[in-house]
């Protein structure tokens, strides 16, 4: 899952959802020594967003469709695909309209700034003023997100072609993260709730 999802899945404790949003920029086991106990959390739930993702077989089919051409990019791809089809639904899953939703994260982000990985602060501005959150849910953001992607990529990547196979299965993508989005919902409140409660014990 990408930036979207992964703090719509931290539920409503803002150093949670800080965490699990710079999960991607973080290195190593000792999170709880780098960071306060909430974001640590946020850490390690995006660590399992990414493991419960990575191994379910609904995804799996999304990522086979895209392998022939996109190799080991295809996860990052799915990422961004899971996104979209969140944005695009997000009415269903939460009360505030994306747009809302988008602003107070952004400035959850701004206000936990000096907390920040040095790449996710210099990558923040970039988000903000192009409102990324919200432009998920139109596919020409979709195209920017992973043009920007491939561009920043060492190697040849063939993402910014990746929305051509968006359009062309896109019920079968819509599908699978229709189906898959709710188990991943459950996992996480299970995740999240086991470790509130250890904490109070």
């Amino acid at each position: 899952m990408n930036f979207l999802a992964h703090l719509f899945l931290s539920g409503t404790d803002p150093e949670t959802r800080v965490g699990n949003f710079i999960g991607d920029f973080v290195r190593g086991r000792n999170v709880y020594e780098q960071f306060s106990p909430n974001i640590a959390l946020g850490i390690e739930l995006h660590r399992e967003i990414d493991d419960f993702t990575d191994s379910h077989t609904v995804v799996l089919e999304s990522k086979i469709r895209l392998r022939p051409k996109y190799r080991h990019y295809a996860p990052v791809i799915v990422d961004m695909f899971y996104d979209h089809f969140l944005a695009r639904n997000w009415s269903e899953y939460h009360p505030l309209p994306l747009d809302q939703y988008a602003k107070e994260s952004y400035e959850l982000l701004q206000k936990f700034s000096d907390q920040l990985p040095e790449r996710v602060r210099q990558l923040l501005p970039y988000m903000v003023k192009g409102n990324w959150l919200v432009s998920y849910a139109q596919l020409e953001g979709i195209n920017r997100a992973l043009s920007g992607m491939a561009h920043r990529s060492p190697y040849e990547s063939k993402m910014e072609e990746a929305t051509v196979e968006l359009k062309k299965y896109y019920s079968d993508f819509e599908k699978e993260f229709l189906q898959f989005f709710p188990e991943l919902k459950e996992m996480c409140e299970q995740f999240l709730a086991a470790r509130i409660n250890n904490q109070k014990k």
